[in-house]
């Protein structure tokens, strides 16, 4: 602490006290100057605690700082790998979003203020997450642990699906994924993530009392056991929520929520009491454990289709042997010339309908030029809406993409060749290059690449008609998560690097074959890279000829799953 900082610290705290020793001319009389030695009293009990301030805040800074470098440390390593990890991803979100605010809160006293200065001027230049970011960054967390069933306690400890990836999250982020989970209404996962900052808290408050430890949290147990009891409440057991409000009144109490929320439990529960002793309306009985209150379910329990999605994530559901006993790999032509000398690996991944992967259809140096090309476009990857038929944002698409266009790029009019090569079809009418990239959690929840009838403005407006096929490139390994699967098929595509699928999305007759219906898995570690080659109906007419009687079943032949 500098000469001036004491200075004004000094002035300050004598103007608080109420002393003029420069006007009342102490010095003038020994019964004055015996006044002086309660001022001092005074100034040195306050300096004290001003110094004790001073050095939380450099401690505490000096902790931040220790934090922040080990990871940047171990993020300068490999930038890449280090992002790949979504814990990772999710933690440096919230090192420069809330953790961040924290540290310019304690640089706005002196000696930090010239600091701050620099701090909030470089917000206009440099990059910062937004509070936005954060909360996409802990719902991706939040998907991942519902796709791949992940423990709380696993992925607090920095571990995925039995691997030690990252660091471990401290109380201050399962705090925060709670907080962002009540915020997004989903109590379930606020109960998870509430209840393992609430026992980490526990820990840390017994070792800091055995310690003499007095280091002040960014929250309190009383905040928790408020999130805690009331997202317990709405996920329908009512008698802890009422215990842990109970508990939190003996901490504060003139909670005023928490004593409206403690009459409410009260008053549900005893109503539950009554009904169950009356038991003479003619309903079912009602008991304590089945008193919801229009209660929001347990995330696990899902529509039938979302559940097989995400089966077939994990890698639960697979096909049958039998299924698999047909599928065979093979060199092909296809007719094309070329190909008599360097014919394609084709894997058949599914019969009827009929979806192959082709091998080594996509090169490294391609793939670099497409990314290098495609980054600077980078926009959040959009839907078509099938009632106006416009594109846009939804969060159940979690990527971001851009369009090349064929002239771009000689490895790209490659690329399109081959595509050509692979498919048989014409590329004349076929949409641009789209290349995307995963983000946190990145996923597309299952969806048809076709339009259907009833969405009459799909793709009216390009006037090529509906998308009769999808040749998907994998133009990145993936180390966890990223499967393309098809519900109805039980078909899970792993990615690899340089592999394309290939499947009709249309009937010959031009009818939308509904067992295409697919999805892309949340991405659990790793980035993922694809693009996609769109090919549409026109000029494909002597290409893939109708059948002389319709090729599509009168009406679905199958159940959902």
């Amino acid at each position: 602490m500098n000469s001036f900082n004491i200075s004004v610290c000094l002035c300050v705290l004598v103007a608080a006290c109420g002393v003029q020793l420069a006007r009342s001319e102490v010095f003038s009389a020994l019964v004055e100057m015996e006044g002086l030695i309660e001022t001092e009293s005074y100034l040195i009990s306050y300096l004290e605690v001003y110094i004790k301030a001073q050095q939380q805040k450099v401690d505490s800074l000096k902790k931040k700082l220790l934090e922040y470098q080990v990871e940047h440390s171990e993020a300068a390593l490999d930038t890449g790998k280090y992002l790949a990890n979504p814990i990772n991803a999710y933690l440096l979100t919230k090192r420069l979003t809330n953790d961040w605010i924290q540290v310019e809160a304690l640089l706005q006293s002196e000696p930090g203020k010239e600091e701050l200065a620099k701090i909030v001027d470089a917000r206009s230049v440099l990059k910062f997450p937004t509070s936005e970011d954060l909360t996409g960054a802990a719902t991706a967390l939040m998907r991942l642990q519902n796709t791949y069933n992940l423990e709380t306690s696993s992925l607090a400890k920095g571990i995925l699906n039995g691997i030690q990836y990252s660091s471990e999250l401290t109380t201050g982020d399962c705090f925060e994924l709670g907080r962002q989970s009540y915020n997004n209404e989903d109590y379930y996962h606020t109960v998870e993530w509430m209840t393992e900052a609430l026992n980490r808290f526990m820990i840390e408050e017994g070792f800091s009392n055995n310690h003499n430890q007095s280091e002040p949290e960014e929250f309190t147990k009383a905040e928790i056991l408020e999130y805690l009891a009331f997202s317990t409440f709405k996920e329908g057991d009512v008698e802890s929520a009422l215990e842990m409000t109970n508990e939190l009144l003996e901490l504060q109490p003139n909670h005023h929520r928490a004593k409206g929320n403690k009459n409410w439990y009260e008053t549900v529960l005893r109503d539950a009491n009554e009904n169950t002793k009356r038991g003479d309306d003619g309903s079912a009985d009602i008991t304590l454990s089945n008193v919801k209150m229009e209660i929001h379910k347990n995330p696990s329990i899902r529509h039938t289709e979302n559940s097989v999605y995400e089966m077939l994530c994990r890698g639960d559901l697979k096909q049958t042997p039998a299924q698999q006993r047909e599928l065979v790999c093979k060199y092909v032509t296809n007719n094309v010339p070329f190909l008599k000398i360097a014919p394609l690996k084709l894997e058949e991944a599914n019969k009827s309908p009929y979806i192959v992967i082709y091998h080594e259809v996509m090169y490294d140096k391609e793939i670099e030029v497409v990314k290098n090309l495609a980054k600077p476009r980078f926009k959040r990857a959009t839907v078509q809406n099938s009632v106006t038929g416009k594109l846009e944002t939804a969060n159940y698409r979690i990527s971001k993409s851009s369009w090349l266009k064929t002239e771009e790029h000689k490895y790209i009019e490659d690329i399109v060749q081959r595509t050509e090569d692979m498919t048989g079809l014409d590329m004349l009418a076929a949409e641009e290059l789209q290349v995307v990239n995963y983000g946190i959690g990145g996923h597309y929840e299952p969806h048809y690449d076709f339009s259907r009838r009833e969405e009459e403005n799909a793709f009216k407006e390009l006037g090529t008609g509906n998308r009769i096929a999808t040749v998907l490139f994998y133009m990145s390994d993936v180390e966890q998560g990223g499967a393309t699967v098809f519900p109805q098929l039980s078909l899970s595509l792993l990615p690899k690097k340089g592999t394309a699928a290939f499947w009709y999305n249309l009937y010959a007759s031009g009818e939308g074959d509904l067992r295409t219906r697919h999805a892309a898995c949340p991405v659990l570690t790793g980035s993922k890279w694809v693009s996609n080659k769109w090919i549409r109906e026109r000029k494909q007419e002597f290409r893939r000829p109708c059948e002389v009687t319709p090729d599509h079943p009168p009406k679905p032949f199958y159940k959902m799953i």
